[in-house]
This record gives structure tokens, sequence and C-alpha cells, in this order.
């Protein structure tokens, strides 16, 4: 699979496109003012603690206290046992005499601020390197899942070997697999002078203070995105293509080879009609190549994908037809998730089959296409109801929540009401102020559609209303209003 990373940089705003064979896989973006704070570690102030919630408010200097569970909460082992943290299955420490009111606390971003929650703390401090992650509060050295079961032994025996001198606890990144122990103990190096860092701002700096702050976008891309199949990384910014390669001459030799300055005319973006692709990452209906197509609806709680067949009726009979249009839609589906960057609970509704092998065929295929992603995902089965609930980790802003806000007409609920609708209320909110008030005249000021309906189909309905309390109606267009905001003016 050939894979290539195109940057577009400017002053106000990185956006970063993962492509493979020619398709837009991921998109990243990251404004200046707008950065994510996950990985970032605080010198917080403890600002209130709710034993029955078993939880912590802390300052950390943004607009909302940052919320900290007990379940994130590192305890330290007493002298002989292993390290105790709260996701362990072990009992925690109850949260209040752990922490108090008042209390400095080093804390580290593990869920960025989403609506209206605050940041997600932890007290367990992980700093990220190019190969492995520092854990410096435990001894524990680990390495990824994802490295092959009869490496996972001897990857581990040989990380001890270089860690054990001072301690700590480390985990082997997927992309140190094949790391000389000259690169691992670089990073473990670069990795020790950044907690040492860390420790003397704490001692140094007021509550609340920033005390590190992980990569940014351009960084991570190196770190985390290129990887053995990436064929190109290619920059738009000559200034940000030369920072790059400092940055990876130090951290991420393998990569520099890599690394490209775009020079061409057309926007590098254009490449991949990679802005059309954003366009239909924030809409509702996604096509499907087939004929069938998606209807992806976000919200708060969760995210719906239905599948439908739309005009696909290619194949031989109908129950062909819905389980290509299933196999289609469980790769596109996957496909969307990264594009969009959606987490937490996802529920797919697939078309209903008939036969159970089809339904483990399009299983099977969605599991094979989620397998594809960086983020943790976790799919079960087909419901009673045909459907598949799944999760994904969620640690920054969906796309959509970063590029868009409510519709200021409709508060985000997707409709508004009709004009005949708001004329009925303007109606009855005269009647409920003529029967508190009494002006001489009563002005409504509203929408043209709405005015347009009071001098035509509802003219009748408002000459009645008029005669009935006594006092005369005046209408008012107002084009700068939405299609339910009015006003009643009272003269």
């Amino acid at each position: 699979m050939q894979e290539d990373i195109l940057i577009n940089w400017s002053p106000q705003e990185t956006r970063v496109a993962v492509v493979q064979n020619g398709a837009v896989q991921e998109l990243h973006v990251e404004r200046a003012l707008e950065r994510g704070l996950v990985g970032n570690v605080y010198l917080g102030k403890v600002v209130r603690v709710l034993p029955g919630m078993q939880s912590a408010f802390i300052d950390i200097g943004l607009e909302r206290a940052a919320f900290l569970h007990v379940a994130d909460v590192w305890q330290r082992p007493a002298e002989g046992e292993s390290p105790s943290f709260g996701r362990s299955g072990q009992p925690p420490v109850p949260i209040e005499r752990q922490v108090f009111e008042g209390q400095a606390l080093t804390v580290q971003v593990i869920k960025d601020p989403i609506g209206t929650k605050g940041a997600r703390l932890s007290t367990q401090i992980s700093i990220a390197g190019r190969l492995l992650v520092f854990l410096p509060q435990d001894d524990h050295v680990g390495v990824s899942q994802k490295i092959a079961a009869h490496q996972r032994d001897e990857l581990r025996e040989r990380l001890q070997r270089l860690t054990q001198p001072e301690g700590g606890g480390f985990i082997l990144r997927t992309n140190g697999e094949d790391a000389t122990e000259a690169e691992l103990a670089d990073d473990i190096a670069y990795l020790r002078k950044a907690w040492a860092r860390i420790r003397g701002a704490a001692t140094r700096l007021p509550a609340p203070s920033l005390l590190h702050q992980d990569l940014n976008l351009l960084q991570r891309v190196l770190r985390d995105l290129a990887s053995d199949a990436t064929q190109t990384i290619r920059v738009d910014s000559r200034e940000q293509f030369e920072t790059l390669v400092g940055f990876g001459r130090e951290f991420t030799p393998s990569a520099v080879d890599k690394l490209q300055h775009y020079k061409g005319e057309r926007p590098i973006f254009d490449l991949y009609g990679i802005d059309e692709e954003i366009a239909r990452a924030l809409g509702r209906r996604v096509e499907l190549k087939s004929g069938g197509y998606l209807v992806v609806d976000q919200t708060e709680a969760l995210t719906t994908f239905d599948v439908n067949t739309g005009g696909f009726v290619g194949a031989r009979n109908f129950d062909d037809t819905i389980f290509k249009t299933n196999l289609e839609a469980a790769q596109a589906i996957a496909r969307q998730l990264r594009l969009r960057n959606l987490g937490g609970i996802i529920i797919a509704d697939f078309i209903d089959m008939v036969r159970e092998d089809h339904r483990e065929a399009v299983l099977a295929e969605f599991r094979k296409q989620l397998a594809r992603d960086r983020v943790k995902t976790s799919a079960g089965g087909f419901s009673q109801l045909g459907l598949v609930e799944m999760t994904r980790k969620r640690t920054r802003e969906s796309l959509a929540h970063m590029l868009c806000e409510p519709c200021m007409h409709c508060q985000g609920k997707g409709s508004v009401k009709t004009p005949r609708s708001v004329a009925y209320d303007i109606l009855r909110e005269i009647l409920r102020e003529a029967r508190q008030f009494n002006p001489r005249e009563f002005r409504v000021v509203a929408s043209p559609k709405v005015i347009e309906l009071f001098l035509d189909e509802e003219s009748q309905h408002l000459a009645g209303l008029s005669e009935f309390i006594g006092k005369s109606v005046s209408l008012q267009a107002e084009a700068a209003m939405g299609q339910e905001q009015y006003d009643i003016v009272l003269l």
C-alpha cells in the first residue's frame, strides 16, 4: 500500500492529510489559537473535592476547571507492593484521602475539553518519545500489543537491560520494534531530560502553570504518522520543511529522507481534491460507489451510520444487492470514522440480511477495516435489531466540532419551524400581551416569509385577532431575522 502525507501550513492553521493509494484516509487539523491539550503537563490547583462522585476539579489555567476522577489518580505503592492505579482493577483509595482543596498537583491532560465538559486529567504522567513512552512514576517495562507476541519477551528483556540502572517505567512503541540499542538509549536519555525539566519547573512555578507541552501537529507527523509504508511527506512551506528536517534528524532519522518541500503552483491539497473531501466529511450523506449511501448523524451522546441501498440494483437478486451494499458500507464507515475523527459510542445500522454467512462476512470486513485505525476501536456483533455497536477512543474534538458551530437559526436542531407555525406563535403572543397591557398598537417585526404569510393567506386570521382585541396590528419585515425570530413591539 502506497502512503503519502501532505502538509498544508499557514501561520494560523496546519492541515495534514494521509493519502493511501490516492484516497484520503485521515485528516488532522491544528489551529494556532485552538491547539489540543492532550499530553500537556500542568501544575494544577485543587479547587473542589467531591467525595460523592469520587472526583475533584482542578484549576490548570483554562476557562473551565478540569476533571480528575479517582480512577485516574496514581497511588504511590507501599514498600514491596506493586504500583496501584485506579484502572488496574485494585480498589482505589478514596479521593478525599489523596487530594485536598488548595493543593498543588502535577497532572496531565488525557482528554481535551469537549463541548461543555472540561479537560480530563490523570496524575500518572506519561511522556511520549519517538520509540518509547516514559512512565516516570512506575517501574513497569512493557511492549506495544501491536508487536507480534513471539517478539515481546525478547524486546522486554532488552529494554529492561537499558532502563534498569535509573529505573522508571517504559513502554516500547510499535515503531521501536526494529530500533537499535543506541537509538533506544538516545530516546531514553531524551525522555529522562524532559521529566527532569518538568520536575524542576514544578518546584519553581506557581499553580496553575504549564510545565510541559506535547509536540505540535507538524512534529507529530514524524513521530506518530510516518511509517515504513509512507513514501513521501510533502510540506508546502520552506520554513516548516527546514524545521521538520532539523527535528527529524534529532528524533526520527528514518523519516528525514521522506521529507520533500512542495513547490508546485497548485495548492498542495488540490493534488488529491482534499478540500472537497473535507466538505464531504462535514456533510450528512456519504455516497457509495455502488449507488447506495450512508446517513451520518452526530450527537453529543453517540454517532449513528444508517446504510441505504439507494439506486444500487446491479446484483442478480435482492439479497446480493443488500450484501454488496453492506460490504461497501463497512469499508466506508471505517474510513469516515478516521476522516471525521469520530469517537465515543457509534451505532452502524446495516441493511437487514437474511443469510448468516452474509452477516458474518460483513462483520469480518468491518473489523478488518477498523484494525487499520491508529485509534483504539472495539466492535461487537449484530444485535437482535440488526445493529452493530462499537466504540472508538475519543481524545480530541471531531472534525465537525473543530470546523463548524451550531446554526444560529436552528441552534443545532437541523430544522426550523415553518413560517405558518411561527405566524401562529405570533398570534398567540399578541393575544397574551393584549390581556396584560393596553398599548395603542401592536407591531410585528419578523422574517420576510412570515410577514408575507400575514399579508396573504393569514391576513383574515390577523384581521380577526385585531378586531377581537380592539387594537391595530402593523407589520414590518426584517431580512436579518431568522425564520423563528420575531419581536412584538407595543406602541
